[in-house]
């Protein structure tokens, strides 16, 4: 079996990038954020802010995040960045992204998200709850 792989298009702008025109190291943070949440948005059939309604979760925090960088990404590239949840756990999930340049890897990213939910004895609070069975199928193709 496989997962579901998410593929996102679209080229680097210049408010990305560095004067040099080099992207910037905390964009690729955010390229990783953007693939996660829609990522769950095409699995799910539902936009970010309905996650709540659909299927109880108040969001996805981020407590791990790593890249490793291969090649350049710079202005006016066009960028492929692909993401796919790579590990579920009770109530935590890895997501691997990666950024191609014309084509070539230029980028892997990795992240480590909570599934959190209102903490129904105080519900100002957050707390971690076991993601959902119905959640993780949807993930994997068969």
């Amino acid at each position: 079996m496989a997962n579901f792989v998410n593929r996102r298009q679209f080229t680097v702008e210049w408010s990305h990038c560095d004067p040099a025109g080099n992207v910037l190291g905390s964009r690729f943070f955010e390229f990783f954020d953007w693939g996660t949440w829609t990522l769950f948005e095409a699995v799910l059939g539902v936009r970010p802010a309905e996650l709540t309604a659909a299927f109880g979760v108040d969001s996805l925090p981020l407590v791990d995040a790593s890249a490793r960088f291969l090649a350049p990404t710079r202005f006016a590239d066009p960028v492929e960045l692909t993401s796919e949840i790579s590990a579920f756990r009770r109530s935590s999930f890895d997501v691997e992204h990666r950024l191609f340049v014309c084509g070539q890897l230029a980028v892997e990213g990795r992240e480590t998200r909570v599934w959190v939910v209102r903490d129904p004895a105080d519900r100002a609070m957050l707390k971690s709850a076991p993601i959902p069975r119905e959640v993780i199928d949807r993930f994997v193709l068969e």
